[in-house]
């Protein structure tokens, strides 16, 4: 691949300088250890990943009750920022920029991964059609409680202590999960909100909640170093929604407002009208960086940036497999096949084996196999 690809021309994220526009995406491995703490196994997956023009950290839990999945990371306790520590600062010794990805599952929680307690959501309804994943294997999903409006400020609040603490563990940068049908989404698309009041109803009421949550985290990192993720189209987790474009286009007259660095516009799959349509809305009406995610390979991904319908591409499995992902797309050599069994299985098989390229010029010797 030339150099000149527009996947390497450098791009300015708020106040992050990226080298190139190749973003890896959030990907939750379930590689934490005991007390959701990232250890060891953590440093070294993202360190073989540092060439990406940013990291951008799997799903990571903000409150003790939180998990959806077994061994996810959380960003809560002393212990885990003092894991995320050593993840960021190995990432900056390799010359990397790495984000942290903020969430709370909602009624995707299962009290099986949270010492017996009941899942929170906008809704008292339980997600249907899927299982969720536990320590006891899979699970059908319980009804939520439906949450008072006047707990919403801890909500916020939960969100803000996590940006503080992922300020506290040195990351660049900070990402709110909106999307996939978690606790934001929940209350953000009308197929899981069916609640009155003024955190429902309205679109303006049901994204409440969300522009809450970007504002108090966004107080901590600085709009310039705050991203925001949302997947209108998205089905997963039950999810639906009666206008989606109404929605891209109210979220990003908002986030336009607060000058939020980058918008994570994840894609069912991006190549859709639908989801083009989406695209275009998102770029007439917010102006900061838009990042695109859902099925581009390199080709797309360059067809994307170079039309002015993306600034970055955000890469999900390409990076499982191939953690010098950046150096195959400027070389031009094929990618490794994901093994599928081993996304979520303990250890290093899967995970932090797969082998990069034996580089063939030292100029560009970041990795080595």
């Amino acid at each position: 691949m030339s150099k000149q690809s527009p996947l390497f021309r450098p791009l300015q994220v708020g106040a992050l300088q990226l080298p190139n526009r190749v973003v890896m995406s959030p990907l939750t491995r379930s590689r934490a250890e005991a007390g959701h703490v990232p250890g060891d196994l953590m440093v070294e997956y993202y360190v073989q990943r540092a060439g990406a023009g940013l990291i951008i950290t799997e799903c990571t839990m903000i409150a003790v009750d939180g998990s959806a999945f077994v061994a996810e990371p959380g960003i809560y306790s002393v212990e885990q920022i003092a894991g995320w520590r050593k993840v960021t600062d190995a990432v900056h010794a390799a010359g990397g920029r790495i984000a942290l990805q903020i969430w709370h599952a909602g009624r995707a929680a299962h009290p099986l991964n949270n010492a017996g307690a009941t899942p929170i959501s906008s809704t008292d309804r339980a997600i249907a059609g899927s299982k969720a994943s536990t320590a006891q294997g899979a699970r059908d999903y319980v009804a939520p409680r439906r949450l008072d409006d006047a707990e919403l400020a801890g909500v916020v609040e939960l969100f803000r202590a996590g940006a503080e603490n992922a300020l506290d563990a040195g990351f660049d940068a900070i990402e709110i999960h909106g999307a996939h049908g978690y606790l934001l989404d929940q209350f953000l698309r009308d197929g899981a909100n069916d609640r009155s009041g003024p955190y429902g109803g309205s679109l303006e009421n049901r994204a409440r909640l969300l522009l809450e949550v970007v504002d108090a985290v966004a107080g901590v990192f600085g709009a310039d170093r705050t991203g925001l993720r949302i997947s209108p189209l998205v089905p997963f987790n039950d999810m639906s929604d009666s206008d989606p474009a109404a929605l891209v286009r109210y979220v990003a007259e908002q986030i336009e407002r607060r000058r939020l660095a980058f918008l994570d516009l994840r894609h069912d799959q991006h190549d859709r009208p639908q989801e083009q349509e989406l695209a275009r809305i998102a770029r007439r009406h917010y102006s900061g960086v838009l990042m695109r995610n859902g099925g581009f390979d390199r080709a797309a991904g360059e067809a994307a940036v170079e039309a002015g319908s993306a600034d970055a591409i955000i890469y999900g499995k390409p990076f499982i497999s191939n953690p010098d992902l950046v150096e195959r797309f400027r070389r031009g050599v094929a990618l490794a096949p994901v093994d599928f069994n081993t996304l979520y299985t303990p250890g290093p098989r899967g995970y932090t084996d797969y082998p990069a390229l034996e580089r063939a010029d030292p100029a560009h010797a970041t990795f080595a196999v």
